[in-house]
This record gives structure tokens, sequence and C-alpha cells, in this order.
């Protein structure tokens, strides 16, 4: 089924999939006290909205618990351009995290609660109103395998994702482990791009001992592109040779098969990273990324001002207010 474009008047909607988790930050800092916020895909939401034409508006496709679900919808109005219709308040506790940094990059996390996944038929009338689709796993719990393939078999539009939390486990006592991921061939058939960050790139590799020749010989007529967010050195691309630059043709070009006609690219951080909360980075980075390629930027200018975006949340605690920051306004934290 093709997209309709749905926003009217000449506008597109984009889909925002993904879970809004309850965050509990303790900090790197000792003498700093714990920050309690909207997190997951808080941060997303905030980066898509900074990032946008203005013609575009986004449409939130979460669940929520019904614990948190005024506050909820009390945050996502609070970001222009977001249309909360598609968002669902289900009886289960909301998903919450407790996030403990261990060093800069590296953190423990531990989750409870947690809304159901989505099934396709909940899906369809939901993604047949976008013209192209961001999907994040924060929970790693949003939708299974079958689900993503009939999304990928009956949406008609781009689709970018994140898979960040297929690449977690969960214990007993709610503490998410890194894991490989299952099926992953399957996984990487079921969007046009998927992004990771380095240590899931890692695990990715583990397949066949060389990641990078391994995300090249993923590519073909599903998967055009794959991004790895680097930390503090930037990110990088692999990508199908002949990548048309604007997403929304991309459902309707014949992909290549080999992987011989892949190329790659790493775009380095503009200046030094910055010190503060890298909560969210991730996010912030694939959301105004993906943004960006909608707008027309190509990859490298679309990573460069992701790599920007992503350096500035860390200079921001929490997700509240962050569009008004990345947008280089006062936020009303800061205010």
């Amino acid at each position: 089924m093709s997209p309709s474009g749905a926003a009217g008047g000449g506008g597109r909607t984009l889909g925002a999939l993904g879970t809004l988790v309850w965050d509990r930050i303790v900090e790197r800092d000792r003498r700093a006290g714990p920050v309690e916020e909207w997190g997951g895909m808080a941060y997303a939401l905030s980066a898509l909205r900074a990032a946008l034409p203005d013609d575009w508006k986004v449409l939130p496709i979460v669940k929520v618990g019904r614990d948190l679900a005024e506050e909820a919808f009390r945050f996502l109005r609070e970001i222009p351009g977001t249309d909360v219709s598609a968002v669902v308040v289900v009886p289960e506790p909301n998903n919450r995290v407790e996030l403990r940094y261990t060093s800069a990059e590296r953190r423990t996390e531990r989750m409870s609660g947690g809304v159901p996944p989505w099934i396709w038929p909940e899906l369809a009338p939901l993604v047949d109103l976008c013209d192209a689709l961001y999907v994040n796993f924060i929970s790693g719990f949003e939708m299974e395998l079958p689900t993503a393939r009939a999304l990928r078999a009956g949406y008609g539009g781009p689709s970018y994702a994140d898979l960040h939390s297929l690449f977690l486990g969960i214990t007993g006592v709610g503490e998410r482990v890194p894991r490989e991921l299952l099926d992953w061939r399957d996984w990487l058939r079921c969007f046009d791009a998927v992004q990771m960050n380095e240590d899931e790139f890692e695990l990715l590799g583990l397949a066949s001992g060389d990641p990078w020749r391994l995300a090249a010989d993923a590519l073909g007529p599903e998967l055009r592109l794959m991004t790895v967010t680097l930390g503090p050195r930037g990110a990088a691309y692999v990508a199908q040779a002949d990548l048309a630059p604007d997403p929304l043709t991309w459902r309707g070009r014949r992909g290549v098969e080999p992987a011989l006609r892949a190329r790659s690219a790493r775009v380095p951080l503009d200046g030094l990273a910055r010190e503060g909360d890298p909560t969210g980075c991730g996010d912030v980075w694939g959301a105004t990324f993906f943004a960006r390629i909608l707008a027309g930027d190509g990859l490298e200018a679309a990573m460069q001002e992701a790599n920007r975006l992503a350096s500035r949340n860390v200079t921001h605690r929490g997700a509240r207010g962050l569009f008004r920051h990345l947008t280089g306004r006062l936020s009303h934290v800061e205010e």
C-alpha cells in the first residue's frame, strides 16, 4: 500500500514508531542528583521536529501506559508540528528505565513495566497515513519479526530503523544485557536503511568476523543503507553505490544485488566532543539524519548535521525542552 501523504495541503507526514520511556538517569558525577524525565522516543521526536522542513509534520506511533498517559500527552503537545492522533493508551504500566553511567559512553540499564508490541493490523491504518517512516527500537519489543515483515510488505514508503535495543536481552530483574541479534538477515531486510552503534555493529559482525564486509554483503533489493554511530569519532555509513538521493523514490527503484557496488565513508565530528549527558545521543543522531535526507541533504551533509545535533544534545539534561535547545533557543529548563 502506498503512503497517502495525509498531512494535506501539500505537506508530508513522517511516522515515528517507538517507545516513550520514563528515565531515571544516575549521572557519572556522584555529586549530581538523579534526573527523572521522559526519554527514549522523546529524544528522537524532539530531533525530528528540529531537523525536518516546516511542511512536514510528525506522527508519533507509540503506545503509552495509562499510569503516565496524561504526562505523555502533555509532553508531546509541547513539540510543535506533532500530531498525537496515533498515540494509543494501554492498561499496562509504561516503560521505565534506570540508567547508571560508568563512563562517558558506558552505562547499565534496568527496565520495568512495558507496553505491548504492535501487530500489523494495528499498524496498517497508521502507516498508511505516512509518507516516510522512522522506527526506533527503544525497548526492543516495539514489534516482533513477523510484524516487521508485514510492515515491509504492506508499507510503500521509505523506512529507517535504529535497531538499538534489538541487541539487548533482558534478565529476570530487568537488567539489559548485550546479545547477538538472532535472525539478523531477516531484520535487515525489513527496512530500507538501518542504524546501530559501534558495539552493536561489532555484535552483528560476529556472524562473519568482519562487520564492514557483512554490511556491504547485506545491501541489496531491500536494504539500501546502513549507518554506524561512532561516539566522539563521528559516524560512518555503507550504502548502495547508486543510492537515489531522495528516499521517497527508494521503493520505486530496483535495488542492486551484489556488495561489490557498495560505497562507504566516515564523517568525523566537527570539533571536539562535548562534556555532559550522553543519554539520547544515538536517538537524536538517527532522527536528524533521516530528517535531513528527507529534506534533500546528501548522505554526508546529513551526517554532519546529525553529528552536530547529537553533540549539542550532550549539553542538555533530559528530553524536556530539547526541541528548543536543538534549534538554538532557550528551553523551559534553561529558562
